[in-house]
């Protein structure tokens, strides 16, 4: 049966498909109970999901510093900058890429591991530029950092051993030049 036959009423478009990006954000808050809160409902009600949440208190302890890592459509991400900064705790609030700031996290990874696997695996934590910050006779624990595509490679190339646990702190970010994040 072809298109031309079927009436226009019954002919349903295409749906679109889902564009996800993945986004580096970083605000600026008063250090206040309840701020974390309602800069995640933002991005909740936008329909963004948080993948990495990094919170610590700047050099002046009335502030704290936010890196949060979401993916969401591209089109409501300049809606969300505009509404958090709107919010009263929110003193600034900015997306970054790699051109205009640099981002980092860093992992620390438990691997199970005999005597005959411990040079291999040393030999990958070593050309990830990791360290080895805790050696046993039968584990030892890596710390690798760099950007988040290094990470999934470092733990890619690890996950033939024997990963007891992982723990990521998720991306923190500093805008490039002499201008303050």
């Amino acid at each position: 049966m072809s298109d031309r036959n079927i009436p226009s009423s019954d002919v349903k478009p295409a749906p679109k498909p889902d564009i996800v990006n993945t986004h580096t954000v970083s605000v600026l808050v008063s250090n206040k109970p309840g701020v974390l809160g309602r800069i995640c409902a933002v991005f909740s009600r936008r329909g963004y999901n948080i993948d990495s949440l990094v919170v610590s208190q700047g050099r002046d302890p009335r502030f704290s510093r936010m890196t949060i890592g979401v993916s969401g459509h591209p089109d409501g991400l300049n809606q969300i900058i505009l509404q958090m900064n709107k919010l009263i705790d929110v003193i600034h609030c900015q997306e970054h890429s790699d051109r205009d700031a640099v981002v980092r996290e860093m992992v620390l990874v438990k691997i199970q591991t005999t005597a005959a696997d411990r040079t291999e695996t040393l030999q990958i934590i070593e050309h990830y530029s990791g360290k080895t910050v805790d050696l046993q006779e039968d584990s030892l624990i890596a710390m690798i950092h760099g950007n988040s595509d290094k990470v999934d490679a470092a733990l890619r190339m690890l996950a033939k051993f024997e990963i007891v646990e992982t723990v990521r702190t998720g991306k923190v970010v500093m805008a490039r030049g002499a201008s303050a994040t």
